[in-house]
């Protein structure tokens, strides 16, 4: 119960909680209400695909190498480095970019990568 009710304060240590949501919970965690649990997993649900779509957004700019890469590359090291959970953030980042700069340069990956693999295969001849 101590972990639950850990990450109920966290939750609502949440500047972006709406007050609403914050009165409700808050109240919950007064009360040992038996839904406490079911209310923090909702508000994390919500914040989870909050920050989905956000390190999305971040990361198609970062690929779309225009003027303001590096300032979303900056916001999204503080996503991560202010996150409970930065390893699900980077993953998330991860196969997004993957994908999305995939579409922009496909051909350019792919020979990136033969160049990687020749290298692998051809480094005992060296």
């Amino acid at each position: 119960m101590n972990a639950l009710k850990q990450r109920a304060q966290a939750v609502l240590n949440d500047p972006s909680l709406d007050d609403q949501s914050r009165a409700i919970l808050r109240h919950a965690l007064e009360r040992n209400d038996p839904w406490l649990a079911e209310l923090v997993r909702r508000e994390d649900a919500d914040e989870g695909d909050s920050n989905r779509r956000k390190v999305e957004a971040l990361a198609e700019i970062i690929c779309g190498g225009g003027g303001q890469s590096a300032a979303a590359l900056f916001v999204l090291m503080g996503t991560m480095q202010n996150s409970t959970e930065p390893e699900t953030i980077a993953h998330t980042v991860k196969h997004f970019a993957f994908t999305r700069c995939g579409e922009f340069n496909v051909f350019g990956m792919v020979d990136a990568q033969i160049a990687v693999v020749e290298g692998e295969l051809l480094a005992h001849i060296s």
